[in-house]
């Protein structure tokens, strides 16, 4: 994370209040809008998630699984683009998103920092099997049925971010 990227500050109902320095943001909990991708596939009629690992070195919640993009939208920028943004920056995948919800939460994260976001949840499909994914963003991928997905969720919980539940809970109503 640098010094120089913004995030978007809203109010509770993600009207826009203001910009920050994403440090600033996250070091002093401000809410600020962010999104959540999920992308999945139905291959031999059984619906998988693609997840990410996050890198180690990314600015919290390094090494952890979660959704498979995840990130802010640039003042100026709204959800949709900024989604297919970074999921094209992150996964190498171009694909139409559509917006199936939002919801708030606030997280005191392993190194000190605090999310305070309002999140949209997108969705996405893809028929590719094989993600050219960035090394430099993303540890690793895999496709997961949603049931073992649930068995992982149930038994490792410490393996997943902190907002990876409950954006999947509303990406699932929808897909």
């Amino acid at each position: 994370m640098t010094s120089t990227e913004y995030v978007i500050l809203v109010d509770a109902y993600d009207h826009e209040i203001g910009i920050e320095k994403k440090t600033t943001a996250h070091r002093l909990g401000k809410q600020h809008r962010a999104f959540s991708v999920f992308i999945f596939n139905n291959k031999n009629n059984e619906k998988k998630l693609l997840l990410q690992q996050r890198q180690k070195n990314k600015y919290h919640s390094g090494g952890l699984w979660t959704n498979t993009c995840c990130s802010h939208p640039r003042p100026g920028e709204n959800i949709i683009t900024a989604g297919e943004r970074r999921l094209q920056e992150e996964m190498g995948i171009r694909i139409p998103l559509q917006k199936v919800g939002e919801f708030q939460y606030t997280a005191q994260l392993d190194n000190g920092l605090i999310e305070n976001e309002y999140d949209h949840v997108l969705i996405g499909y893809t028929p590719i099997e094989t993600i050219p994914f960035n090394q430099k963003e993303v540890a690793d991928v895999r496709w997961v049925s949603l049931k073992t997905l649930e068995q992982e969720l149930l038994r490792q919980p410490e393996k997943f971010t902190s907002w990876f539940e409950p954006a999947l809970k509303i990406a699932l109503r929808s897909s």
